[in-house]
């Protein structure tokens, strides 16, 4: 049975490849990839396209543009192949980094289904389906340091695996613009509390008052 093929937009596939955005930019400027045209998403880049943006930047500080240029030649003429051998002493692993990526890939289309925008409910931010919790307020916690269960703990409406995907979500959807107000989300401040600098500085043993 033939696989699905699947469009992305640079943002979708810097999520996916875990390569930043502009050097995905920079790789179809220079022609690295090429993009296709699918309907209204504008420029798309394809599976075949990712794996080379993966290993493009992978093996970049071993090989050089032009060796890597004739590893994607070689992986086209054996597309089937698991490992190509890129010199006398590199081995480049093609069925890992396929996998790779499809795990990531499958993250992502996990995760479109379950956010929404629905106009009046926070201020039309992306929220988890069935709850009020914005996703880029989850992203943005993850990154911060929050471990998975301490931000489950506070909002025991999400899974650990919503949780998880947030992250990639955030990574292939960025934010335009400010960031959004509270007041604009809908939401209020419920409470303002003030903590003086001096409460919180210990004293150094032995010192006096």
């Amino acid at each position: 049975m033939a696989s699905t093929s699947y469009a992305y937009t640079p943002a979708e596939a810097a999520a996916v490849s875990e390569i930043g955005v502009k050097s995905v930019n920079n790789a179809i400027d220079k022609r690295i990839i090429e993009t296709h045209r699918v309907g209204s998403r504008g420029r798309a880049l394809t599976d075949e396209d990712l794996l080379r943006l993966k290993l493009w930047y992978g093996v970049g500080s071993i090989l050089s543009a032009e060796r890597r240029k004739r590893l994607f030649d070689t992986i086209d003429q054996n597309p089937d192949a698991e490992t190509v051998r890129a010199d006398d002493y590199l081995i480049i692993d093609v069925a890992r980094a396929r996998e790779q990526l499809a795990a990531r890939a499958e993250a992502l289309r996990e995760a479109e289904r379950m956010i929404e925008s629905v106009k009046g409910v926070v201020g039309g931010e992306p929220v988890f389906k069935r709850t009020r919790v914005p996703v880029r307020t989850i992203a943005a916690m993850k990154t911060q340091g929050a471990s998975t269960a301490e931000i489950v703990e506070g909002y025991p409406s999400l899974t650990e695996r919503i949780v998880e995907l947030a992250e990639i979500w955030v990574a292939a959807h960025p934010a335009r613009g400010r960031p959004r107000k509270l007041s604009e989300q809908g939401l209020k401040v419920k409470s303002v509390k003030r903590v003086s600098l001096n409460e919180n500085v210990s004293k150094p043993s032995g010192s006096t008052s």
